[in-house]
């Protein structure tokens, strides 16, 4: 009989550990797989149990949190939706996070490890802390500056701080109410189906997340190419530029909208915008020159990130001479995201020395404890020195004598470059007006803001000015707030 009883025994102690090894596999090794099963509604209802953490601008929460008295508790609230949407995106109960609420969702849900009061206690204790906040460098009069000079229109504007990289304004409009997805039910899924539908693209950030051909805008990059290879030694000096320029290789005549361009300075060149000149100076830097002065201005970087990522704007790297030339004037397969045109007038403000960009100055705990700053660091050294101080000049005469006089402001100093990029087939689309710009207080040691706007649907012709009549305005209200704070 013992002899029975021991073999029971001895079967019911393997049978044990069987159980216990089995769950250990559950509770550790399976844990990870089991927590993101789609059907594992556990971590949803923890997540929305409690408040999400904010997103501030100038110290003031654009965001906030609902008890909705549901399963998934806590709804996602904004303050101005439609104002902030390119900056805050949306967090949604059905579809997810987009833009800060995607990028910092760790903290704003309170599951980074970084809120834990020690080391892997979130792992250990297997528990999530209050929500924390995330803090912009947006500055609310600029945004809304350049929101309401905006007024519905297709566009966008950037706007970055040059000695920084820090990003003071980011719209895009038509834009949208996040607010109206933040939830569950049929509400959110026909809003989505609305905005997703609506032709204005609403729910598009324009001014990171798409690409237009910048036009002669672009010719600030051209002439910093021409200036630090050595192409151009002396901007007064004339250059050697027919008027219409043959492109090469072909028979196609590239004629200017600006009257004086045959032979025309460099500074001239800029000043009224001749496309012939910078043309031919985008051939005679080559391909590789080009390519490798892009690429210092951020162009052709797949990981820019400020912390949502930015679309890649485009310069191509296999060209035809007659296709570099077209590319040198901003046009062919070029083409430009508005916060890179403002990293463009921000390099030339900072004296060649591009800063990256960055939206989120630091995140904090829910009781106001730092837990992450962004500190500024260079991301390129865009142009010489001294290629800037003469680019500053070139660009300070645009507004002074040239195209970009809309973006003046009474004793401050302004420099800019007006654009009109042509686009659709055979340039039958109406043009896209561009201005970008920097701006200087009296006194002051260095260029306060950086600008770039793009407007879509302006009621413009083709000449280049068309960027001063219906971008510098909008540029200049933008500077205008920056300088005021």
């Amino acid at each position: 009989m013992i002899r029975y009883i021991r073999r029971a025994a001895a079967l019911l102690l393997l049978l044990l550990v069987a159980l216990l090894l089995n769950a250990a596999r559950v509770q550790v090794l399976d844990a990870d797989s089991l927590d993101n099963n789609p059907a594992n509604r556990r971590l949803t209802i923890a997540r929305y149990h409690q408040p999400r953490g904010n997103i501030l601008v100038g110290g003031t929460s654009v965001t906030g949190s609902r008890n909705t008295g549901e399963q998934l508790a806590y709804e996602r609230t904004y303050q101005n939706g439609p104002l902030y949407a390119p900056v805050t995106g949306y967090a949604s109960q059905t579809y997810g996070t987009t833009l800060i609420e995607h990028a910092e969702d760790g903290i704003l849900s309170g599951t980074d490890s970084m809120l834990a009061p020690f080391p892997l206690w979130n792992e250990i204790t297997r528990s999530q802390q209050p929500g924390g906040d995330v803090v912009t460098t947006i500055k609310d009069s600029m945004q809304r500056a350049a929101y309401n000079g905006l007024g519905g229109r297709r566009g966008a504007v950037a706007a970055v701080e040059p000695s920084t990289g820090k990003i003071l304004a980011l719209v895009s409009t038509p834009s949208y109410d996040p607010g109206r997805l933040s939830g569950t039910g049929s509400s959110v899924t026909d809003a989505w189906l609305q905005l997703n539908a609506a032709k204005s693209q609403p729910m598009l950030n324009r001014a990171i997340r798409q690409t237009y051909p910048p036009g002669s805008t672009f010719k600030i990059v051209t002439a910093a190419a021409a200036l630090d290879a050595g192409v151009v030694t002396d901007p007064d000096a004339e250059t050697d530029t027919p008027s219409p320029y043959v492109l090469p290789g072909t028979t196609t005549t590239l004629p200017n909208e600006a009257e004086g361009c045959e032979n025309a300075p460099l500074a001239e060149a800029i000043r009224v915008s001749c496309n012939t000149v910078m043309a031919e100076l985008g051939v005679r830097v080559g391909l590789k020159g080009m390519v490798d002065a892009v690429r210092k201005f951020g162009f052709n970087d797949t990981g820019l990130k400020i912390p949502s990522g930015v679309a890649k704007s485009n310069f191509d790297t296999e060209m035809s001479d007659d296709q570099l030339a077209l590319s040198s004037i901003g046009q062919f397969d070029t083409s430009a995201t508005p916060l890179q045109m403002a990293m463009v007038a921000s390099a030339v403000a900072n004296g060649g020395d591009l800063k990256y960009p960055y939206l989120v100055d630091r995140t904090t705990t829910r009781s106001g404890s730092t837990v992450h700053r962004t500190g500024s660091h260079t991301y390129h050294r865009a142009m010489s020195p001294r290629t800037a101080v003469q680019l500053r000049r070139m660009m300070v005469d645009v507004v002074e004598q040239g195209t970009g006089s809309n973006a003046a402001i009474g004793g401050v100093t302004v420099g800019g470059k007006t654009g009109t990029a042509q686009h659709g087939v055979d340039n039958s689309g109406r043009p896209y007006a561009w201005f970008i710009s920097w701006a200087q207080a009296p006194n002051a040691g260095q260029p306060a803001v950086a600008v770039a706007v793009v407007v879509e649907d302006a009621a413009a012709n083709r000449a280049d000015i068309s960027g001063g009549g219906s971008a510098a305005p909008i540029a200049r209200s933008v500077m205008e707030a920056a300088l005021r704070d």
